[in-house]
């Protein structure tokens, strides 16, 4: 399955990966979370404790939503994971391909990308 996949700390990364769940929790490390932020036929299959677990956190993808630990997103058809479009995959590369550095700023966390050496 073509995913885009999202290692903290790192730019985001097209690749192919098996879509077996043993594999799926292999890639996130642990139980998986499937959530739907986007309006379009894709999904972000992530870890279901990073943010308790500690992990690093890593991409935030809207107004609310920070994801911690490694991460992909995928395609979704009816209800089943699938390919991410080559037309998808290059406007969420595009849109979320730097990692990003976080801030707290009150109540609010702020990302910005910033460019890995």
């Amino acid at each position: 399955m073509k995913v885009l996949l999202f290692e903290p700390g790192k730019l985001a990364i097209e690749a192919d990966i098996s879509g077996d769940l043993k594999s799926m929790q292999s890639i996130v490390g642990g139980m998986i979370e499937v959530t739907y932020p986007f309006n379009e036929q894709a999904a972000v299959v992530c870890n279901d404790e990073g943010l308790l677990m500690g992990l690093p956190l890593n991409r935030k993808l809207n107004d609310y939503m920070v994801i911690a630990g490694t991460f992909f997103i995928c395609g979704i058809d009816e209800d089943s994971f699938t390919d991410l479009s080559s037309d998808l995959m290059e406007k969420f590369k595009n849109e979320f391909l730097y990692p990003q550095i976080f801030f707290r700023v009150g109540d609010n966390i702020v990302a910005v990308p910033y460019a890995p050496k």
